[in-house]
């Protein structure tokens, strides 16, 4: 099922929806619709009309800054109200920059989609959380998949609190390490000797339970993307489908991340 992107053209936030009908006429509707997450690059960018037609790199509104504020400007959920108009201006400020504008990159590194989708394990239906990222092939890219997040896995592996966990003693090589099978007598336990650093792999956990027969896919409920594209930011946008104007795809997060902890936060979001 395709994903419609409903546009606003062109207009201040502060202005009603008659107003822009006013203004732009019938054919308003008709403008807003946009069907691709691939026009919200090209609007974000300002590399297509009002028309979604595309313009020509050599074309003088190509990135024209003036044009693309305006629609920078409504590429937001107008009812989130954790954007502050100081966090947006600061961020638009940003990447339509006069001296060093940023343009998001469709074939470049750092965004991903999010998938909500739902499987049957084990006979019961479930929701397990799919990441992928673009990977270039050959001449051209491909979606792969990248992360997963299965709250059945989760359960699984649970490690104790730091002083009650359980741990192989430091003269456990004296023993050829025969005190393994104290260690593994008790299943629950078993996440406690590892290392801390240790995180359990669900992607690889869910492929090993589909090759076994365990989990057969069904459907997608949902899906969103998580960009880091923009040097100490990051932004999340989702399909919203609602009366007015302000629907489609939209800029749903907003949120400062310095450069240095943007890999720390990218694990935590991803």
């Amino acid at each position: 099922m395709k994903n419609q992107i409903f546009f606003l053209l062109l207009f201040f936030p502060f202005i009603s929806e008659a107003q822009i009908m006013n203004s732009l006429g019938d054919e308003s509707a008709l403008y807003a619709e946009t069907k691709q997450v691939n026009q919200f690059f090209r609007r974000f960018n300002n590399e297509e009309d009002k028309n979604g037609v595309k313009y020509s790199p050599t074309d003088a509104r190509y990135h024209n800054l003036s044009d693309r504020g305006k629609y920078l400007n409504i590429l937001f959920d107008g009812q989130n109200t954790s954007i502050t108009p100081e966090l947006k201006s600061v961020f638009l400020n940003q990447v339509n920059n006069s001296t060093n504008p940023v343009f998001l990159d469709f074939h470049g590194n750092d965004w991903y989609a999010e998938v909500k989708t739902r499987f049957l394990y084990k006979g019961v239906e479930k929701t397990i959380v799919l990441f992928l990222k673009l990977e270039k092939e050959r001449m051209g890219s491909k979606w792969v998949l990248y992360n997963a997040y299965f709250e059945e896995f989760a359960k699984k592996f649970t490690t104790s609190a730091e002083e009650d966990r359980r741990f192989l003693h430091p003269m456990s090589h004296e023993l050829d390490f025969m005190n393994l099978r104290k260690a593994f007598e008790d299943k629950r336990k078993v996440e406690d000797y590892t290392a801390k650093e240790y995180q359990p792999d669900h992607l690889t956990l869910l492929l090993y339970e589909m090759k076994n027969g365990n989990l057969k896919f069904k459907t997608v409920n949902n899906v969103k993307f998580h960009f880091f594209q923009v040097e100490n930011w990051y932004f999340e946008i989702a399909e919203f489908n609602r009366s007015g104007y302000n629907t489609g795809w939209l800029i749903s997060s907003l949120t400062q991340v310095p450069n240095a902890q943007k890999e720390e936060f990218k694990d935590y979001v991803l």
